[in-house]
């Protein structure tokens, strides 16, 4: 009798440990959507930050016609990227496109400020001013928002990884940080007062 209330015993915490891991893996999965939740937050801030930037210079830069619509052309495919992850944060091949869209417009919009200190008068617009002032603090936010992405990620991949989660990470696939692909986006986007 003793020895069938210890596998008895050994069964019920053999299924609490089960279920304590599970929960775990929930948990953590749940946390780095939320981390990427916010993410789309700050991306969607600068989405709609540059056309309003971008309506701001087209008075000025009416000889940049090529670099302002890049610019634009750069932030629908971001924004159409963010869309995509945020439907399925983690998956690999939804993240990569995120990555290479943000790459991309990274880019462009160093280019574009780059091209808009050419005209002293816009460098001059308040409007600008504030504009460039708002995005330089949007990407800030936006770094915050991806670091903490990356480290939830982390400890998602950790648990499902590492014994004991790895018995009962069968049904929970390994998630994908936000990396940098691209070496113009390592670089910070440049605004001068």
């Amino acid at each position: 009798m003793s020895v069938v209330l210890v596998l008895l015993g050994l069964v019920v915490l053999a299924a609490i440990a089960a279920v304590g891991i599970y929960n775990g893996l929930v948990t953590r999965r749940n946390a780095y959507k939320n981390a990427f939740s916010q993410i789309d937050v700050q991306l969607k801030r600068r989405y709609d930050l540059i056309p309003n930037l971008v309506e701001t210079a087209k008075g000025y830069l009416k000889h940049e016609r090529e670099t302002l619509e890049a610019v634009v052309a750069a932030r629908n495919g971001a924004a159409a990227a963010a869309r995509a992850a945020a439907a399925n944060p983690g998956d690999p091949a939804a993240m990569a496109a995120l990555s290479g869209a943000e790459g991309a417009l990274a880019g462009v919009l160093t280019r574009f400020l780059a091209v808009a200190e050419a005209y002293p008068d816009l460098k001059a617009n308040q409007n600008m001013l504030a504009l460039q002032e708002e995005l330089t603090s949007t990407e800030n936010r936006i770094a915050f928002a991806r670091q903490a992405y990356n480290d939830a990620v982390m400890a998602y991949n950790n648990a499902r990884e590492t014994f004991p989660g790895v018995l009962l990470a069968g049904g929970f696939p390994p998630a994908t940080a936000f990396e940098v692909q691209v070496a113009a986006e390592r670089e910070p986007v440049r605004v001068q007062f």
